[in-house]
């Protein structure tokens, strides 16, 4: 009876490790409050969560009121988001009273945390004109922020907007016009490291000179001190119909990245390696993910998401494999938000765009109501940490959302499909590789 009740114990205590913690990070409570919008969140290998959003004065995105003012505040949780700190503020907007035109607004934040050291970066979009308005001579800045103590303390913002442009001033596309840094997530790489850090990765959205959007993939061997273009100037992997966009690593080392689209779904494609220490390679094919081919489909919304990749073990078959995750609105409209999912049992299954853009499995609803961006992470207690906007307040003094947080195991993603694989062999790995 003894050994049945530390059994019984023991595997109330597992449950309980990993158990949903719902909790508005960033509470939008009425119309009168300063809304929130913009989810970023990165979790350390201690168990700390670092979450960051707009703190929208001016209601709007950056630049769409003059002179408006956007704030980014951030919240911690030391224990897997059990409990969380008091919010405060990363960096202040100064609107109308800035002395310069970095520091009016702050926004559409992005975050990484690097797997060894715990050194955090963010990157950001700010200044005082709007994306959609941008020219090579007046664009928004790319704002980064460092903190070498789980997120307490950061660096003064440093515009590195200038290096990144003029590597674009000489392609066959022109110069850049406009570019917008990817909110929610940098990737790092789980097995490419050049001397220090392993490799960081981050999708930005690109008005080239004809007026065209595109997206390009940025990379830095240094934890975002330098950042090239993966792939060169010239070949953009999502070269027409561009948004918002995310990245993942797949198994074997190729680069995905997923894009926002208005045709109710995702654009995918794949850069595959043929150096990867030097970062040389080329990008496929786009393809279209929606309900023509049973793949993501969001119902008559666009909107930002999330992916993430995670080893897992189909429980039908004990088969040890990948599942990758792609998060965005359900619909109808910006409502429901959920996670898409897809076990990728081999090579094949990730052999081409296209493979990757059709025949999800299923999806899982986290909210059932009004909700937009969202983003992902695993946490250190082998949960998923879901954040996301919920709850759009729509009238005239509306202009943002509540940020929610919230964790879920990859069963009650998959409804007990698949179970988390902790320590995965690196064979597991090199098994999708693709032969050169």
């Amino acid at each position: 009876m003894k050994r049945i009740t530390l059994l019984l114990t023991a595997l109330l205590c597992a449950v309980m490790a990993v158990a949903q913690h719902r909790y508005e990070v960033f509470p939008t409570k009425n119309t009168a409050d300063i809304p929130y919008r913009i989810p970023a969140i990165a979790a350390l290998e201690d168990g700390t969560l670092v979450c960051v959003a707009d703190y929208r004065f001016s209601r709007q995105d950056i630049g769409v009121v003059k002179d408006g003012r956007i704030d980014l505040h951030l919240r911690r949780s030391e224990d897997n988001g059990r409990t969380w700190g008091d919010i405060f503020t990363l960096v202040e907007g100064k609107g109308k009273d800035s002395p310069d035109f970095m520091n009016v607004s702050f926004g559409d934040p992005c975050i990484v945390a690097d797997r060894e050291s715990g050194r955090l970066m963010v990157m950001s979009c700010a200044g005082n004109v709007a994306y959609v308005k941008g020219q090579r001579d007046l664009h928004q800045c790319i704002a980064r922020f460092y903190s070498d103590d789980g997120g307490k303390t950061w660096s003064e913002p440093e515009d590195i907007a200038e290096s990144i442009y003029s590597q674009f001033d000489g392609g066959k596309n022109g110069p850049a016009r406009a570019m917008f840094i990817a909110s929610g997530k940098v990737l790092q790489s789980r097995y490419v490291r050049v001397g220090k850090y392993y490799r960081l990765y981050c999708a930005v959205l690109q008005t080239v000179n004809s007026g065209a959007w595109m997206n390009f993939v940025l990379y830095s061997d240094d934890f975002g001190q330098s950042w090239k273009v993966l792939g060169g100037v010239d070949t953009a992997p999502i070269m027409q119909g561009a948004d918002e966009a995310k990245l993942e690593e797949l198994p074997g080392g190729r680069l995905l990245i997923s894009s926002r689209t208005n045709n109710e779904g995702r654009n995918f494609n794949i850069f595959t390696f043929s150096n990867e220490r030097r970062a040389e390679g080329s990008w496929g094919v786009m393809a279209h993910s929606s309900k023509h081919n049973r793949g993501v489909y969001s119902d008559r919304n666009a909107c930002n998401g999330e992916l993430l990749l995670v080893p897992v073990v189909r429980k039908s078959d004990d088969r040890k494999m990948y599942l990758l995750m792609q998060s965005l609105p359900l619909g109808p409209y910006r409502s429901h938000v959920g996670i898409y999912y897809k076990g990728l049992a081999t090579a094949q299954d990730i052999a081409t765009p296209q493979c990757i853009a059709e025949n999800w499995e299923g999806y899982f609803v986290v909210t059932n109501q009004t909700s937009a961006y969202s983003t992902m992470t695993l946490q250190s207690d082998n949960s998923i940490g879901f954040l996301f906007e919920e709850c759009e307040l729509y009238d005239r003094r509306g202009g943002g959302y509540s940020i929610v947080y919230d964790n879920f195991t990859v069963e009650e993603i998959t409804d007990g499909r698949y179970t988390y694989l902790a320590q995965p062999k690196r064979k597991l790995w090199k098994s999708y590789k693709v032969k050169k």
